[in-house]
């Protein structure tokens, strides 16, 4: 298949989690056979921190404004077989109505963002990447969120087909390395400072921090403000650049997700940082939410806490029984998660939705689907 994807970024995977999960799928995508050609609007947050400037697996096309760009587009649309548009997509709206004007191609949308989402359109708020017919024109949405997100963006966005394309690891990038001695710690949290997280990372990190003055935290991230609560075996580093994800994980013998408000009020709405963790070989404890288990088995692929004494409990865990939890969710992970596997999930999506179109837009497209 040829697939035109209209995304926020694949440039720059600063302060995003589309770029990394998009070079995961792109390059899977390939290995698979399939073309890719992504575009993406040229904002000056992400031009300032690219690190990705050409798509080995396909093509990147960078664009100061639409008018410039949608010649292109439609060319490349021409001899597509899929179109996608994203959330968060700078110029979703244009692009889904030049995806409407051509005939014969399978119009998709995924959404990365849903329970974002879903909160805006529940609040009255509007939704940039989103136009006035909601999502009634697309032949497939696709979910990063499952459990009662599919049946909203039916209810509300008016979706015709749904079904969930949930985060994953390119397990290429995402393995065990050397441990860093700046990213040394008993237990680390990675992620930037969010007022919705706080009072989570309050029970699960810093009560366990000041119980034991022994051990050595760490929180990789930005934006924390001068009155965050520091203790002195707290350390800091000031944004982890993606490249150093793995050594950061490799260098935790314990790793805390925290979930953000919306994500858990919805459930079944997995961190690409579960799978990133897992794949590097570092156990994860985390908060709970509903469908946690469909990913990973609490207890014995993650750690669940929800108060602090369970957190403190954690951490006096054998290194033995971490790095049991840890191995099985790492094969967790290679059996389910990768990116390869979310490719395979979507070529079926494709082809099922395929035998749902009219004849006429279904004889366009050919998709041999293999088993893994």
């Amino acid at each position: 298949m040829k697939l035109v994807i209209f995304g926020l970024t694949l440039s720059s995977s600063w302060g995003n989690g589309h770029a990394t999960l998009w070079r995961g799928l792109c390059r899977a995508l390939a290995e698979r056979g399939h073309r890719i050609v992504f575009f993406e609007a040229d904002r000056e947050y992400y031009a300032t921190h690219r690190d990705l400037t050409e798509l080995e697996c396909g093509q990147l096309v960078i664009y100061r404004a639409w008018s410039e760009v949608r010649a292109r587009a439609w060319q490349e649309l021409a001899d597509a077989d899929v179109g996608i548009v994203t959330s968060y997509c700078s110029d979703a709206i244009a692009a889904t109505e030049l995806l409407n004007d051509c005939v014969g191609k399978l119009k998709v949308f995924y959404d990365l963002d849903t329970p974002v989402t879903l909160s805006a359109v529940e609040e009255g708020r509007p939704v940039d990447y989103i136009g006035e017919r909601g999502l009634r024109d697309f032949d497939l949405v696709l979910s990063y969120t499952g459990g009662r997100a599919l049946d909203e963006l039916r209810s509300r966005l008016g979706a015709r087909r749904v079904a969930t394309l949930y985060g994953s690891v390119d397990p290429s990038v995402h393995r065990r390395v050397g441990l860093e001695q700046r990213f040394r710690a008993d237990l680390s949290y990675l992620g930037t400072y969010a007022p919705d997280r706080q009072s989570t990372l309050e029970t699960l990190f810093m009560e366990p921090a000041r119980r034991l003055p022994q051990r050595r935290f760490l929180i990789g991230g930005a934006q924390y403000p001068q009155e965050f609560p520091w203790a002195e075996n707290i350390f800091f580093v000031q944004h982890v650049d993606p490249a150093y994800h793995p050594a950061f994980y490799s260098s935790s013998r314990l790793t805390l997700n925290v979930t953000r408000r919306a994500m858990k009020a919805m459930g079944y709405c997995p961190s690409g940082r579960l799978f990133e963790a897992a794949a590097c070989g570092t156990p994860i404890l985390s908060d709970g939410w509903e469908g946690l288990d469909r990913f990973f088995t609490p207890g014995e692929e993650i750690i669940v806490a929800q108060t602090s004494d369970e957190a403190t409990a954690a951490m006096e865990f054998s290194d033995a029984e971490l790095q049991r939890i840890a191995r099985r969710a790492l094969e967790r992970v290679h059996d389910e998660h990768t990116a390869r596997h979310r490719v395979i999930e979507l070529e079926k999506l494709l082809g099922e939705t395929l035998c749902t179109l009219p004849t006429e837009a279904s004889t366009a497209v050919a998709i041999q689907h293999a088993e893994i």
